[in-house]
């Protein structure tokens, strides 16, 4: 098993995860969700709404090169296309150990390392100068 997979284990048994779209969504608006992934197959409206969850309450966003299955196979439940993590140390090992592998298993879309670098630098907004793009 990957790392990052068995990273998202443990954060499962500790429970600070929130496991689907409705859950995410909730722990995005109560503010706890400090990183939100989508499945490499997720729906296009999964996708967009984890964004925008994300981006409301100053989370990192990254689309992970797992699928639905293989996603609901760690957690245990069904197969989610969205999970939040609600512990920023667990949240920074699990996309550290995602860097570590790379895509090396073919399964990860275009870009995926630039977007996994670019959800490591961004901030909540305190970084953001005024007047910059989102």
């Amino acid at each position: 098993m990957d790392r990052s997979l068995a990273l998202l284990g443990i954060a499962k048994k500790a429970g600070l995860l929130a496991i689907g779209s409705g859950d995410s969504a909730a722990a995005a608006r109560r503010g706890k969700a400090v990183l939100l992934i989508t499945a490499s197959d997720a729906s296009g409206g999964a996708v967009r709404r984890a964004e925008a969850n994300a981006l409301s309450c100053g989370a990192r966003y990254i689309a992970v090169p797992y699928t639905r299955y293989e996603l609901g196979n760690i957690t245990g439940r069904g197969s989610p296309a969205t999970i939040a993590f609600l512990d920023k140390g667990l949240a920074d090992g699990f996309t550290d150990r995602l860097a570590e592998t790379g895509s090396t298993d073919g399964s990860a879309e275009t870009g995926f390392l630039d977007k996994l670098a670019k959800a490591g630098s961004a901030g909540t907004g305190a970084n953001r100068k005024e007047g910059d793009a989102l």
